[in-house]
């Protein structure tokens, strides 16, 4: 009983979990910084979108998320996009929203004009347009504003009002207990006041060709055609009735979309026929839909009680999605007599494909499958514990001695089927109408996850660790012979190989690879390696369908290559959708042809279907959301995005980011952009909806933007044009200013110059002038030393001529002191008086003092006042020490001094001593020498 329990819960589970859904965009409250909740939502001519959340504005363009505090800081409750303005109302408080040049959002305030006609405590849960009249609607007034006369009206029930609604033509609103009211010429109008209106509240009123399409909380859809009230029957009645709905909202198609409470999100066809119910289990963020909107492409918006979600009803891609776990990856999958089989890790399941609402396991396959294979009518699956045959939905295991990976028919004979396993390869062969194992290919044991045959039973192997081999299989097929190991390409890491257009091809890492059937060398094909540019290189897994298109997968786009009918070039077709997107195994990718134009694509979760003939890529709008500046190290700060932008020359970081306002949850846009005046050529595509610029010298720039989605061409070329100003220094009045300064520095050093070779010539003037004075000079000198060698030459004449002055005189006094005393003698003997006169006369020619005058006269013109000097440095030396000088002074020896001072030499010497006594001399110090110094 507990194993049938649990069986029942399992497949209980699987019922639940198999509705093909479209795409779901799933935005949290972490990705948008914002408030949990979001009341109501609107869009723009710009396909902007706005939320009216509980932290304030919150809006989108398809690229970034920005949020506009509440005026008040409350949280607002509603918002519409009305002309060029987003009307949105909170707690006591109404406006709208501008969007100024620097693209964002001011706002203005409505309700201070009329603030003392407000309620306490009113809050204003909708916003209705209608000609040129804006509806402001709390529970308790309806507030009509004339957006030409900016004048107010204001209309007060009985009762507090439900909700607002507007049809085609009309204004309508439902009080408690009372009725449905419509709005004219200002004033209501009782429109019915039925029992079920009134025991009802009315979730939303559409207009339909007979009257009126009432939907209700919890009774449904009713029919007001003529004041008769009739019940409009659905299929979702009874599990609606039981959800409690809040929203809903008729879609372009008239299908409606019904919001509830606790149970997720209904689409209704305009019959009335559930065309799908989406919960949380199923991928919405929360079960509890605040708002409903269908935008310009046909998404469709939902408010949730915790995060936002976007529906992509228009998509081409349908998704199943396994949040249980139960099914697990899908690895391969096969449309097999109209069943969908999938093999996951978990097993292999399968549903009627038309019709069918429900996985069912598959007894026995419990594992890892690897692939599916039909051959013959026959389902094969490749399981990590063998090989199965599938029979009506019963597994019958014909192999378990390795895992299998793969199959093959052999060129050779079609009732064997060459199979790749674990251990390398074994042969299948079918007897007695009886599929069975025939043998192990023996001479190869490596893993043979990718293998292809030739005609000619030439087998090349792809091992992603060892690489590329080469053998040849023997007729009977049990034999591997001539092994041959591939150097070039080599091993790479999720390499595939596969036979496409008779030929062979291996990819990795380094590109795609054909083999060359002469010289069986693998050659690089350019064409086929492109989707591995620009680092998009995921997975070489390649697959090859059954309309003979060959799949690639790279980091974000899934390509694939068909034969081109004009040539033999290969055409190739890229789907912009990541592998981030798709949670595919990388290197386990897998697709399926389940029609002429519609494929299944497994993920980690499940999988997902594609109609490519639907894929139709309409030219979306690029446009610049924003430009912001900043200094190095401070803050960025918007500029305008309508004006030519002039920024300081410091001011140079420039950050540009644009959007093309698109939704779709497998479709992005790609962005290329032109630094008109830094690069002279267009970027790579990328996604990334923002570019910053750094450190751009000062100039004239022109910024370029384009978008493009999947292979589509770009629409439009967002242009803005901007000058990044030079610093002060570098303007044009700087430059004049230099040259100013340049001419004036040119005059100045001029005039320098030649100040400077004016003192220089002055200067050598003078030097010459210098010199030939120092030349006189030297001239003078010269003749002042001819002069003086003269004088001395006079001097030392005239000293020998007061030596020799002397010596006559000397020699004279001798002759008469000789001649006196002979003749005393001679008058001793005979005296007479001629005689005596005679000696008189002798005597007064010999006089000493006559002598000295006569000398000192000389003397002192010969050596000009060294007497004085003499007496001036020894005042002590009286007249004779003086004379004595003098004599010593003419270098006269004491001999010849002894008869100038008629003593004797004796005497002379004494006098000497004594004079050295008076003059102080030291006794080193000679007599004559300190004279003769002086």
């Amino acid at each position: 009983m507990r194993l049938r329990l649990l069986i029942f819960i399992f497949f209980l589970s699987i019922n639940s979990f198999c509705q093909e859904l479209p795409p779901i965009v799933k935005y949290n409250s972490s990705t948008y910084n914002a408030g949990n909740q979001n009341w109501m939502i609107s869009q723009d001519k710009n396909h902007y979108v706005y939320f009216a959340n509980n932290e304030g504005l919150l809006e989108f363009n398809g690229s970034n998320w920005t949020l506009y505090k509440s005026p008040n800081e409350t949280i607002i409750r509603s918002v519409n996009v009305i002309g060029n303005k987003i009307f949105t109302g909170c707690y006591m408080e109404f406006g709208f929203w501008n969007r100024q040049n620097n693209g964002r959002l001011t706002y203005t305030s409505l309700s201070k004009k009329i603030k003392s006609k407000i309620l306490d405590d009113e809050q204003f849960w909708n916003i209705i347009n209608y000609d040129q009249w804006v509806i402001f609607q709390s529970l308790s007034r309806i507030y009509i504003y004339d957006t030409k006369t900016s004048l107010f009206k204001i209309i007060i029930p009985k009762n507090n009002i439900l909700k607002s609604f507007k049809t085609s033509n009309s204004i309508y609103y439902q009080t408690a207990n009372d009725g449905l009211y419509e709005i004219e010429n200002g004033k209501s109008k009782l429109v019915t006041n039925n029992s079920i209106i009134k025991n009802n509240k009315i979730v939303n009123i559409f207009s339909i060709d007979e009257g009126l399409l009432i939907h209700t909380q919890f009774n449904g859809f009713f029919k007001l055609i003529d004041g008769n009230l009739t019940k409009f029957n659905t299929e979702a009645d009874s599990e609606i009735a039981a959800s409690s709905i809040y929203s809903s909202q008729m879609l372009s198609d008239s299908s409606f979309a019904i919001g509830t409470i606790s149970n997720g999100v209904f689409i209704l066809t305009k019959e009335g026929k559930v065309n799908y119910h989406i919960t949380q289990n199923k991928g919405l963020s929360n079960n509890t839909v605040l708002s409903l909107f269908e935008d310009i492409d046909k998404n469709l918006w939902i408010g949730l009680d915790n995060g936002i979600n976007c529906i992509n009803l228009q998509s081409p891609v349908r998704s199943f999605s396994d949040d249980t776990g139960i099914l697990g990856t899908v690895y391969t999958s096969k449309l097999h007599n109209n069943k969908l089989y999938i093999g996951t890790n978990q097993g292999l399941f399968y549903k009627n494909y038309l019709n069918g609402n429900q996985f069912k396991y598959i007894s026995g396959t419990k594992g890892q499958v690897w692939s599916l294979f039909v051959h013959d009518g026959t389902l094969f699956c490749g399981h990590d514990s063998g090989t199965f045959i599938i029979e009506n939905e019963i597994a019958k295991q014909i192999f378990s001695q390795s895992g299998t990976w793969k199959f093959e028919t052999s060129p050779i004979n079609r009732n064997r089927i060459i199979q790749g396993n674990y251990y390398g390869l074994s042969v299948l062969e079918k007897i007695n109408n009886q599929w069975q194992f025939r043998n192990k290919i023996t001479g190869f044991d490596y893993s043979s996850r990718y293998f292809e045959i030739t005609n000619n039973n030439e087998v090349y192997v792809s091992h992603e660790y060892k690489g590329v081999f080469r053998f040849f299989l023997d007729s009977k097929n049990t034999k591997a012979s001539n092994l041959y190991t591939y150097t070039n390409p080599t091993k790479g890491k999720n390499a595939g190989l596969v036979t496409f257009n008779n030929t062979i091809y291996y990819a990795y890492k380094e590109g795609i690879f054909k083999l060359n059937k002469k010289t069986k060398q693998f050659e690089k094909d350019k064409s086929l390696s492109s989707v591995f540019d620009n680092e998009e290189y995921t997975s070489g897994k390649m697959v090859l369908d059954n309309s003979n298109k060959l799949w690639l997968f790279s980091k974000n786009y899934i390509n694939y290559f068909t034969l081109n009918k004009l040539s033999s070039d290969l055409k190739k077709n890229s789907i912009p959708i990541p592998s981030s997107l798709t949670n595919s195994m990388l290197g386990y990718e897998n697709i399926t042809q389940l029609s002429n134009s519609n494929y299944l694509i497994g993920t980690t979760d499940g999988y997902y279907t594609i109609n490519i003939n639907d894929l139709s890529f309409k030219n979306y709008s690029v446009s610049i959301s924003d430009i912001s500046i900043n200094k190095l190290n401070e803050k960025l700060t918007s500029f305008s995005i309508t004006e030519e932008g002039k920024f300081k020359y410091d001011e140079n970081n420039v950050t540009f980011t644009y959007t093309v306002p698109e939704y779709n949850k497998y479709i992005n846009a790609e962005y290329q952009y032109l630094l008109e005046g830094f690069q002279d050529e267009w970027s790579e595509w990328s996604a990334k909806p923002t570019v910053n610029f750094k450190n751009l010298p000062s100039g004239d720039y022109i910024f370029k933007v384009r978008a493009r989605i999947a292979s589509s061409t770009p629409e439009n070329i967002a242009v803005y044009s901007f000058t990044i100003k030079k610093p002060w220094y570098a303007t044009n009045f700087a430059l004049v200013l230099y040259m100013v300064l340049l001419v004036y520095m040119f005059l100045y050093i001029n005039k320098l110059y030649k100040n400077y070779y004016q003192k220089q010539r002055e200067k050598l003037i003078e030097e010459n002038n210098l010199l030939l004075e120092i030349k006189e000079l030297e001239n003078e000198q010269q003749l002042m030393k001819i002069r003086n060698e003269q004088l001395s030459q006079d001097v030392d004449a005239k000293n020998k001529e007061l030596a020799v002055s002397t010596m006559s005189l000397i020699k004279k006094d001798e002759l008469l002191s000789v001649i006196k005393e002979d003749l005393k003698k001679s008058s001793d003997e005979n005296s007479s008086r001629s005689i005596k006169s005679v000696i008189s006369t002798i005597t007064r020619n010999i006089s000493e003092e006559d002598t000295w005058n006569v000398f000192k006269e000389a003397f002192d013109t010969a050596d000009k006042d060294f007497l004085k000097k003499v007496k001036a440095a020894h005042s002590s030396l009286t007249p004779n020490d003086l004379r004595l000088c003098a004599y010593l002074r003419l270098n006269l020896s004491s001999k010849e001094i002894a008869p100038l001072l008629n003593i004797s030499v004796r005497s002379v010497e004494i006098k000497r001593y004594r004079l050295r006594k008076k003059m102080d001399l030291s006794h080193e110090q000679g007599l004559v020498e300190y004279i003769l110094s002086i």
